[in-house]
C-alpha cells in the first residue's frame, strides 16, 4: 500500500541519486518505481550510461525510508557499488515514472554476467497451466542473458539482440504493469513471440521445430548420439553421461584423449547421486552463475556415470542447468549428460550457427539451435571449494564480465592477459573489469575470439586505451599485438602479474612476500621462472628466492613428457652418475635411443631449457612416482600427484627443505627431497605416501622463505595453487606463524588472472609517474 502523500508542501523536498553498480538488466528500475510508489513519492528512474538516475519527492521522512530501503531490501544480483545525492528543488509534479534510457556521455555502466533460470521461471516452465509452459527461452528481470547478447550501454531491450522480436500484446502488457515480475524486463517473451527451436542435422537441414526439436534431441541424446546445443554463451557438446561407447566416441571426435568432461545433473538431488556435496558447493551450483563445481565423485552410485568420462580422477565437474532449454531437456531425459564447450580442444567454443556448423559437424550428430544471437560469446565457468571457499577457477559465463573496486585505475589500461588461459581485462574509472575466459592462443580461432573480446570491451565500456598492459614474453601472440598498437605499452613480469591480480582482488598494497607458482613464465634473467618468491609493492617487484634451477631436455616438449622433466631433475641429483645408473632407470620409461638423445641435450645444454618451475617440479615427482608419464592436457600431472596424495593413507615425511643464500638471492634446494622421493619409490613406498610429504615439503618451503624474507603479509598465487591441498597446507602453516596470508578467490589464480594483475600494475607505473 503507497504511503500517505506529504500535506505540508513546506515540507515537499526532491534529491537526486546518482547509482553505479549491478543496476541494469536486474530489475532495479522496476525495484526502484515500486519502492517510490510505495513510499508516497513522485519523481523518475531511468538508465543511463553510467548506471542510473532518479529524482525522489516527498516528505523528509519518506525520503530517508527510501533511501534505506534501496540499500537494505536490494535483491541480488542487483548491487549499488555508490550512491551519489544531491539536492533539488522540488518540482510538485505527481506521480512516479520510468523514464527512457539516457544515452548521453560515455558508458561506463556495470555490464551483468547471464544469469541462470530463477526459481520463478521454473515454475511456469512446468506448469501445464501457464502461458510460458515448456518455452525453453523464458526470462524475467531476475534471470536470462544479459552480457552474452547486449549491443550496448544503457541495457535497454532496443541494444539487445532481443529487438528482433517484438512483443506480442501479452507481453506488452507485462512489461508496462508495476505489478508484474517482467515490469521492464527487457528479455521478455514468449512462444507467440520470441526466439525458437530448431533441430538440424550436419548439413543444416532443419528437421523439426518448437517442441519437436527439443524431443528430437532428447530421442537422439537417448540413443547415444552426440548433439550441439546452443545455450547462453555458445554451443554445448552433449552426449549421455552413462553410455560409455558414446562418451568414447565424443572424445575421439573432439581429440581430447583424458581431459575430464563436465556434466549436467537435471536436478539437485541427480547431483547428490553422483557426487558428495557440501552446503557451500550445493550453493554454488544453485547461484545464478551456475558454474561448474568440481566435486568429489560418490564411489558407491555404479552406473551413474560413464567411466571415460574423468579417467583416473576422483572429481567431476558438475553443473546445474543454466537455462529453461537445459532445464527442459534434462527433464525429458531423465539421466544426466555429458555438456563440454562446442569446439576441438584448446579452441574457443562456438557461438554462432555458420561457426558451429563449420567447426562442429565432424563431431556432432545434430544440432539443436534457436535464432536469439549470441553477440559475446562465453564458455561454462569453473570453480573449486579451496580452503573453505568456493575459488574461481574459470571466470566465464555467470562470473564475468567480473567487476573489481581498484582505485588506482584512472586513465583506461586495456591489459591484454596471457598466451594459455586468456582472457582481457579494462581498468577505468576505479575499477578493474575482467572479460570471459577465451583459451589459448595458440589457434587461430583462439585469435580472433581474442580480438573481438578487446573490441567489445571497449566498446561496451566506451573506453579506448591509454596504455596497452601484457607479458614480458617477447614471443606471446598478446605482446607482440601491444607492441603493434597505437598506445604506451606496459610489459608486466609475468609472476609479478600473478601476485597483482591477488593484490587487486585483496585490496592490500604492499610490501607482501608473493609466492608465485606455476608452469612456464618468463623471467627478467631469461630462463623459465614458476617457483618464485616476490616482494611486491606498488609498480615495483624484486625476486627474493627461488626453486634450484634444473634443465628440461627438449624444452616444450617436456611439458607434454613429465618423464623428460624427471631426467632433468634426476640429473641435477645425481650429475654424471644418472647415465651409469642402472637402479634409476626404472622410474622412467624410455627406450635406449631416447635415453642417449636426452644425455646429449642435457650434456650439451642443447635445446634444454633452464627453469625453476614448482609447477614442473610437480611433473617430475609424477613421472618418477609412475603416476603420469606422458601428460595429454596441461596440468595432468600436477593433478595426479595431488589425487594419490589425498587417497593416501600416510605420509612419507621427506628432508625438511634446504635454503641456501647467494647474497640477498635465497635458492630452495630440492634435491635431498627428490633423492629421498626416488629412494622411496624404489624401495616400494606407496606413490600416495610420496606424494603426500611433497605436499608437506612444498608448504614447509613457503614457510621456510617467508620466515627468513619477514614480510607480515603473504600473497599465494600461480596455476599450483588451483591445488586445494597445497593451498591448504601452506595456508595452515603460514596463518599458525601468524602471517597475513591472501590469495585469489574471484579472480583464477591461473593464467586467466594475469590480466587483472597486468591492469594493476600499469596504472600504479602511471600514478608514480605523475605523482
Amino acid at each position: 500500500m503507497a504511503a500517505a502523500p506529504c500535506l505540508d508542501a513546506h515540507a515537499v523536498q526532491r534529491i537526486r541519486l546518482d547509482v553505479v553498480g549491478a543496476v541494469q538488466g536486474v530489475g532495479f528500475r522496476p525495484f526502484v518505481y515500486r519502492l517510490a510508489t510505495e513510499e508516497g513519492l513522485a519523481g523518475f528512474v531511468r538508465n543511463t550510461g553510467a548506471g542510473v538516475t532518479l529524482e525522489v519527492e516527498g516528505c523528509a521522512e519518506a525520503l530517508e525510508r527510501f533511501q534505506v530501503r534501496l540499500r537494505g531490501d536490494i535483491r541480488p544480483p542487483a548491487r549499488i557499488q555508490r550512491l551519489d545525492r544531491c539536492s533539488l528543488e522540488p518540482v510538485r509534479q505527481g506521480g512516479f515514472a520510468i523514464q527512457s534510457s539516457d544515452a548521453d556521455g560515455a558508458p561506463s555502466a556495470c555490464v551483468l554476467p547471464d544469469l541462470a533460470m530463477c526459481e520463478e521461471c521454473r515454475a511456469e516452465v512446468f506448469d501445464p497451466a501457464n502461458r510460458r509452459y515448456r518455452y525453453p527461452f523464458t526470462t524475467c528481470t531476475h534471470c536470462g542473458p544479459r552480457y552474452s547478447i547486449i549491443e550496448g550501454i544503457p541495457y535497454d531491450r532496443a541494444r539487445t539482440v532481443m529487438r528482433h522480436f517484438a512483443m506480442c500484446p501479452a507481453c506488452r502488457a507485462e512489461y508496462t504493469d508495476p505489478a508484474s515480475r517482467r515490469f521492464h524486463a527487457e528479455t521478455n517473451a514468449c512462444p507467440d513471440c520470441g526466439p525458437q527451436l530448431a533441430l538440424c542435422d550436419a548439413g543444416r537441414n532443419v528437421l523439426s521445430t518448437r517442441g519437436d526439436a527439443l524431443e528430437g534431441a532428447a530421442t537422439a541424446l537417448s540413443e547415444g548420439r552426440i548433439v550441439a546445443l546452443k545455450g547462453l554463451g555458445g554451443f554445448q557438446l552433449l552426449v549421455d553421461a552413462r553410455n560409455e561407447a558414446a562418451v568414447a566416441r565424443l572424445r575421439e571426435r573432439k581429440r581430447r584423449l583424458a581431459k575430464p568432461f563436465a556434466v549436467m545433473a537435471g536436478s539437485i538431488d541427480q547431483a547428490l547421486a553422483i557426487a558428495y556435496v557440501s552446503e557451500q558447493e550445493r550453493e554454488a551450483l544453485m547461484s545464478s552463475a551456475a558454474p561448474i563445481v568440481l566435486l568429489r565423485a560418490r564411489g558407491d552410485s555404479p552406473g551413474q556415470l560413464a567411466p571415460g568420462i574423468a579417467p583416473g580422477n576422483p572429481n567431476i565437474g558438475l553443473m546445474q542447468p543454466a537455462t529453461p532449454l537445459h532445464g527442459l531437456l534434462l527433464e525429458a531425459l531423465g539421466f544426466p549428460v555429458v555438456a563440454t564447450s562446442g569446439n576441438r580442444s584448446g579452441e574457443p567454443m562456438a557461438a554462432d550457427d555458420a561457426e558451429a556448423f563449420a567447426r562442429l559437424a565432424g563431431i556432432a550428430d545434430l544440432f539443436l539451435t534457436h535464432d536469439r544471437p549470441i553477440v559475446n560469446p562465453a564458455d561454462d565457468s569453473v570453480m573449486r571449494r579451496i580452503a573453505e571457499d568456493m575459488t574461481v577457477l574459470r571466470c566465464a559465463r555467470g562470473l564475468a564480465p567480473l567487476v573489481l573496486a581498484d582505485p588506482q585505475q584512472d586513465a583506461a589500461v586495456l591489459a591484454l592477459g596471457g598466451h594459455m588461459k586468456n582472457a582481457v581485462a579494462l581498468g577505468r574509472d576505479g575499477e578493474i573489469v575482467l572479460g570471459p575466459h577465451i583459451g589459448d592462443l595458440a589457434y587461430v580461432e583462439s585469435r580472433t575470439a581474442f580480438v573481438h573480446s578487446i573490441a567489445r570491451m571497449q566498446q561496451l565500456y566506451g573506453a579506448e586505451a591509454a596504455v596497452t598492459a601484457c607479458d614480458t614474453h617477447p614471443d606471446y601472440h598478446t605482446t607482440r599485438l601491444a607492441e603493434s598498437g597505437g598506445a604506451a605499452v606496459c610489459a608486466v613480469q609475468h609472476h609479478q602479474a600473478h601476485i597483482l591480480s591477488a593484490m587487486a582482488e585483496n585490496g592490500i598494497s604492499g610490501p607482501v612476500l608473493g609466492v608465485a607458482w606455476d608452469g612456464t613464465g618468463f623471467g627478467a634473467d631469461g630462463t623459465v621462472w614458476g617457483g618464485e618468491f616476490l616482494e611486491v609493492e606498488g609498480s615495483g617487484y624484486r625476486r627474493l628466492a627461488h626453486f634450484l634451477p634444473f634443465r628440461l631436455p627438449g624444452g616444450e616438449a617436456a611439458v607434454k613428457e613429465p618423464r623428460r622433466t624427471a631426467l632433468g631433475v634426476l640429473h641435477g641429483v645425481y650429475g654424471s652418475a644418472l647415465w651409469d645408473s642402472d637402479a634409476l632407470r626404472p622410474l622412467l620409461d624410455f627406450g635406449p635411443g631416447e635415453w642417449s638423445m636426452l644425455r646429449s641435450m642435457i650434456d650439451r645444454g642443447v635445446n634444454a631449457s633452464v627453469t625453476s618451475s614448482a609447477g614442473r617440479l610437480f611433473d617430475a615427482v609424477a613421472a618418477i612416482l609412475k603416476l603420469c608419464q606422458h601428460a595429454s592436457f596441461d596440468g595432468e600431472a600436477a593433478m595426479a600427484v595431488e589425487f594419490a596424495a589425498e587417497s593416501a593413507a600416510g605420509v612419507h615425511r621427506l628432508p625438511r627443505p634446504v635454503v641456501v643464500s647467494d647474497g640477498e638471492m635465497r635458492c630452495i634446494d630440492w634435491r635431498p627431497m627428490l633423492a629421498e622421493a626416488a629412494d622411496a619409490c624404489m624401495a616400494g613406498i606407496p606413490a600416495g605416501e610420496i606424494a603426500a610429504g611433497f605436499h608437506h615439503w612444498l608448504a614447509d618451503a613457503i614457510l621456510e622463505i617467508a620466515w627468513h624474507t619477514g614480510f607480515q603479509q603473504v600473497v599465494l598465487s600461480g596455476g599450483c595453487f588451483q591445488n586445494a591441498l597445497l593451498t591448504e597446507l601452506a595456508m595452515a602453516r603460514l596463518q599458525e606463524a601468524g602471517f597475513e596470508v591472501y590469495r585469489n578467490i574471484r579472480v583464477p589464480p591461473n593464467d586467466g588472472g594475469l590480466a587483472v594483475g597486468q591492469a594493476a600494475c600499469a596504472a600504479r607505473r602511471m600514478n608514480e609517474v605523475t605523482g
